[in-house]
């Protein structure tokens, strides 16, 4: 098995385009803290939001699905799963509730991670929930003709309990003692997590899920604003391929994380400035025609009435079908499709 050791990561040199995203994320962190302070109540709706986004994306990522209606009333926990995928959804959730309320009291460890696993799947009959995994898995992909090919061999089931012991360990150490950037080593330890693979199922959403915890622990909370799964999903093909690319040679301890490491700062750097975007459309005092305008300018190509309702937490359904129909009746905004297929282009 190989060995795992953190330490040795502070004396990489870093190109200039991994110290440009770490210096514009927290630059970026810093702005978000004095909006934090400004508009508390508003901000608090984008969390409702993100919370929806980030149940919904990290779950469908891996093919679980259900009815946006259903997503949100699950999330918002107003009914009760009915089926599997809403039973693996509810889980998410609950995860992710934990953590954005009790972020600070979750120990990095492997006994948490499997709790967490645990809490994910308490919805469903799953024997393996909150254990390690107990047969050999694989990362594969199948071809448009049909073939499947093994991409990544994880660690074996036996060296499993060990590694992610270790992982744990070498970031407590090089976190609590300073000695490592925490935006060069959460990047890293998910990688090492995702190519141990550590459970028979849920390894994508844990490494997700995980990703968030970590970013909070250490001061970075934009994804509870801004959902990074969400980002994630747009561009699911740019996220495997990083995976890939960073993938060789891990056994032999001579992969190259560039790829991971750039495709995670630089999602995080997307995150602060949406969220940014969306702070400067909460903090103005308008008229909710003028917000849903100013919310279309942000737009390009096709967009829906839930993209407008994510920029503009503050105002009800009923206000942006308003506006958006005044905005259809003074030529500014074109709108197509009917019922859940309706979306809106800007005219001029």
């Amino acid at each position: 098995m190989r060995n795992f050791n953190y330490s040795k990561i502070k004396d990489k040199k870093w190109d200039s385009e991994v110290l440009g995203l770490v210096a514009s994320i927290y630059k970026y962190q810093g702005k978000q803290e004095l909006y934090l302070k400004q508009k508390p109540e508003e901000l608090n709706k984008l969390i409702e939001i993100a919370k929806i986004q980030s149940t919904e994306a990290s779950n469908e990522i891996e093919g679980i699905v259900t009815t946006s209606v259903r997503l949100r009333q699950l999330v918002e926990e107003k009914t009760t799963p009915r089926n599997r995928n809403e039973q693996e959804i509810a889980g998410y959730r609950d995860v992710l509730n934990i953590i954005h309320d009790n972020f600070d009291a979750i120990p990095i460890s492997k006994n948490y991670i499997l709790q967490m696993h645990k809490i994910m799947f308490s919805h469903m009959n799953n024997p393996m929930a909150g254990q390690t995994k107990n047969v050999q898995n694989y990362i594969s992909a199948t071809y448009p003709d049909g073939h499947t090919e093994v991409l990544f061999t994880p660690l074996s089931p036996f060296e499993t309990p060990e590694a992610l012991d270790k992982i744990c360990n070498e970031y407590n150490k090089v976190i609590g003692n300073l000695e490592l950037e925490p935006l060069i080593t959460i990047p890293i330890f998910i990688h090492d997590f995702l190519c141990i693979h550590p459970f028979n199922d849920g390894n994508g959403r844990m490494s997700r899920l995980l990703t968030t915890l970590l970013l909070y622990r250490s001061g970075f909370y934009v994804g509870k604003y801004i959902s990074l799964e969400a980002l994630i999903a747009k561009n699911k093909s740019a996220y495997y391929d990083a995976l890939g690319q960073a993938g060789g040679y891990w056994h032999e301890e001579n992969e190259d994380i560039l790829p991971f490491l750039k495709y995670i700062l630089g999602t995080i750097l997307a995150a602060y400035k949406e969220f940014e975007d969306r702070f400067s459309i909460v903090e103005e005092k308008l008229p909710a025609v003028e917000l849903v305008r100013k919310a279309t300018l942000q737009k390009l190509g096709r967009f829906t009435k839930q993209d407008i309702r994510e920029l503009c937490p503050s105002l009800s359904v009923s206000s942006i079908e308003g506006s958006l129909r005044k905005l259809i009746s003074e030529g500014e905004l074109k709108k197509e499709g009917v019922g859940r297929a309706t979306k809106y282009i800007r005219l001029k």
